[in-house]
């Protein structure tokens, strides 16, 4: 490998891991508008849109060039392809936090909002899980990655039981069909960061051992041990 391509690699993992730092920040923030319904923290979020999305095609524009002039092999070219992928999904998880800022606005222009469901325990497990999958990526540790990929489940269940707290209190209060509508919108895009934070452990996991774990039935850990899906 020459001098000048390992410091392009090097610059790109600085700025993949600069993009997942700023993605990081906006959904720990959106969380607590959520908690708050603080709505001048949710416009923020919101105005931060258009950077992150800025950022992610200068990184693909990278990722890119480094294909196209130095046509990578082996471990270089599945950081390459890993880093597509991960900035890709990075940005959609910025668009997910921006959906939810959205949601707060609306929320906390009303007046007597009554959540159905405490969502601080969703939304800490959703950053969690996160948070852990880029520690995973910048230490590059297959074994947080299965750990990642195997929590997602629970919060596939947690989206299940807002659905069900959301549709008994319609029929207990139909007035408050809008409202509660909005709470379901918050619990599918936490949902939806969290498949995304699983979809960068599982690129991890391929980075680091050359394992493609996706569309699996059985989601197995490092050492073994198999759980259903």
């Amino acid at each position: 490998m020459t001098k000048h391509f390992q410091r392009e690699l090097d610059v790109l993992k600085k700025q993949l891991l600069g993009l997942s730092a700023q993605v990081e920040e906006m959904v720990l923030r959106v969380m607590k508008s959520v908690a708050a319904l603080d709505m001048r923290q949710a416009q923020e979020i919101i105005d931060q849109d258009k950077a992150i999305d800025n950022t992610e095609v200068q990184l693909e524009e990278e990722c890119l060039k480094v294909l196209a002039l130095h046509q990578p092999v082996a471990g270089d070219l599945r950081f390459v392809i890993a880093a597509l992928k991960i900035n890709n999904d990075l940005e959609r998880v910025a668009d997910l936090a921006v959906n939810i800022a959205e949601r707060v606005v609306v929320l906390a222009s009303k007046r007597n909002v009554t959540p159905p469901f405490d969502f601080s325990v969703m939304a800490e497990k959703t950053r969690a899980m996160l948070s852990q999958s880029i520690d995973c990526l910048i230490n590059m540790d297959p074994a947080t990655a299965h750990k990642v990929w195997q929590a997602d489940d629970e919060i596939d269940a947690m989206n299940r039981e807002v659905y069900q707290r959301v549709y008994e209190k319609i029929r207990q209060d139909p007035d408050q069909v809008e409202i509660l509508i909005n709470y379901i919108s918050i619990s599918r895009h936490l949902e939806r960061i969290a498949d995304y934070a699983t979809n960068i452990a599982e690129d991890v996991i391929y980075l680091v051992e050359g394992k493609i774990v996706r569309h699996q039935p059985e989601k197995f850990t490092k050492l073994g041990q198999r759980k259903d899906k």
